[in-house]
């Protein structure tokens, strides 16, 4: 078995995957670089006395507007409790108050539920999930290597896949493929999301034929630290549940303009209260005031947020932390069952890649490392004919070797695309769009797909035969990045088209989708984007 993916649903998939089985991990950094690993708020789990399951599953529908698969949400909700047992037993240290597990509030949220790791959660999970799988004898990392293309046979079944490692093209074959590959943030300007995140799993199993689905619903996080040369650092959720307060330049609480709950208000809502006031303002930023909070709280909760603010010259504990929104989660992607297999036999979609329905049009905060663990728990079940699996990599060799250099010309048109299309796409497709600019960004796109797609270095790996071997000259380190680039643009480039594109599709505002052309929200598109090759339709109508 292939997993595509070392964060935390991958790596939980391959650990959940039985022990009888070879799995190879391909992951395209040396562990760990994921979004998982950024993640800070936590886990949501209904496991206090005062909480329970009924509950969870009204707040996540509640936030995903309409569009949630509600035996999805059961499932993800009901199996909650056992994937946070599964990891205390591994070791995770989440914190506790005297010997039970901490619950903090988040937005949205009717219960404290959400388990925490101060406030680096996700690097908890992934650097004890990383310990496990090195332990393992039956997992194979393989990297750094980058999935290319998905490997269908002559039946449609997926048997493998195309990569790229060591600066040569190799093919890999398996009795099955798990993509868990996690979101595609660097497609906008603005994101919380690591260089990583390029949409890679999207984007293959798009030309692979797979089934995709409300590619148009990104989550805007609202608070993402802003300082000229800082990265988005993400500001955690966590912070406005422990009381921080949402300020203009003036002082002024804003966010209860736009809704009752304020600073607690879903995170669209937040995130387009922000950019509405920005715009009335014509300011570059608000303000983040910790200063509410306690300070021995802030200092237990939030260590790694005061130190990264702190090295951008932000002191907390006296001042507010300027902040703006940005793409942070992709509600959005391959259809996935509750056994996370596709619409391609032979291939499985887990966390952030997949769209199981368990978020609709809005994820619930601290939903999303959940599903990664209850769904990549879900390929425990997995298992192949017989019992018996390969030792990986199961290389497939056609016998010749070509022999490919890159040009400068090619490395300068990537690295061109790569900085103006997620200035395009945060533009048109960013957290209010219209009709207008969402089309005019589909023409510029195609055209930048086109450019891309005649370059001889796409010509070459975009028409290759399975077992097909191309070697480019592993002995310049260069090269091994620029291929890795190369797969990167061509990824971003499917998936700012098709955000373009469903965008445009949907002619109403849900969720994380905000039309400014159609502000409201209509009963008639109480239904599913759904995406095949170059076909875009409306799924049947979700009953409330």
């Amino acid at each position: 078995v292939l997993v595509i993916g070392a964060g935390a649903a991958g790596l939980y998939t391959a650990l959940c995957l039985k022990e009888h089985l070879h799995v190879g991990l391909i992951n395209k950094n040396v562990l760990p670089v994921s979004a998982s690993d950024w993640a800070q708020g936590g886990i949501a789990a209904a496991i206090a006395p005062e909480d329970s399951a009924a509950l969870h599953v009204q707040d996540t529908l509640a936030a995903g507007a309409g569009i949630c698969d509600l035996e999805a949400v059961k499932f993800l909700v009901e199996e909650a409790p056992a994937c946070i047992d599964s990891l205390v037993k591994m070791g995770v240290a989440f914190d506790r108050t005297g010997p039970d597990l901490a619950l903090t509030l988040e937005a949205a949220h009717s219960r404290r539920r959400v388990l925490h790791s101060a406030d680096t959660t996700g690097k908890a999970v992934v650097s004890t999930l990383t310990a496990k799988v090195l332990s393992r004898k039956n997992i194979e990392l393989v990297s750094p290597a980058f999935a290319l293309s998905l490997w269908l046979d002559e039946n449609g079944r997926c048997q493998g896949i195309s990569s790229i490692c060591d600066s040569r093209v190799k093919w890999l074959r398996a009795e099955a493929v798990v993509l868990a590959t996690g979101g595609g943030g660097q497609v906008f300007a603005q994101t919380t999301n690591p260089s990583v995140s390029t949409g890679d799993g999207v984007a293959i199993a798009w030309r692979a034929g797979a089934l995709l689905r409300d590619l148009e619903f990104v989550q805007f996080h609202p608070t993402a630290l802003s300082k000229a040369g800082a990265p988005r650092f993400l500001i955690s959720e966590a912070v406005r549940g422990e009381g921080a307060h949402l300020v203009d330049s003036k002082g002024y609480r804003f966010a209860f303009d736009y809704h009752p709950s304020g600073e607690l208000a879903p995170r669209d809502v937040v995130s387009r209260a922000i950019f509405s006031h920005l715009q009335k303002t014509g300011e570059p930023h608000v303000w983040l005031d910790l200063r509410p909070i306690a300070v021995d709280r802030l200092r237990y909760r939030f260590p790694n947020i005061i130190q990264v603010c702190a090295d951008w010259g932000v002191d907390i504990f006296s001042e507010p932390i300027p902040v703006t929104p940005a793409a942070h989660y992709w509600m959005g992607g391959i259809v996935a069952d509750t056994f996370n297999q596709t619409s391609i036999p032979g291939l499985y979609a887990v966390g952030e890649t997949a769209s199981t329905g368990v978020h609709g049009a809005n994820r619930l905060a601290s939903n999303s490392l959940l599903e990664c663990l209850v769904f990549g728990a879900q390929m425990g079940l997995f298992d192949v004919e017989g019992g018996k699996s390969k030792a990986l990599p199961d290389e497939f060799d056609a016998g010749e070797v070509w022999q490919r250099s890159i040009s400068q010309q090619e490395i300068e048109t990537i690295d061109k695309l790569r900085v103006e299309l997620p200035n395009l796409v945060w533009q048109s497709a960013g957290i209010c769009r219209g009709k207008s600019d969402l089309e005019s960004a589909i023409v510029q796109v195609e055209m930048w797909r086109q450019e891309f797609a005649s370059l001889a270095l796409s010509q070459t790996l975009l028409n290759l035969q399975p077992g097909q071997m191309i070697d480019f000259s592993p002995d310049d380190a260069q090269n091994s990045s620029v291929l890795r680039n190369w797969g990167e643009v061509g990824n971003l480039l499917d998936i700012g088209y098709l955000i373009l594109k469903s965008a445009a599709f949907r002619t109403e505002s849900r969720g994380g989708h905000y039309r400014v052309d159609y502000p409201l929200t209509d009963r008639d598109w109480c239904n599913h984007t759904l995406v095949h090759q170059s076909n875009w339709y409306q799924s049947g109508r979700i009953e409330d």
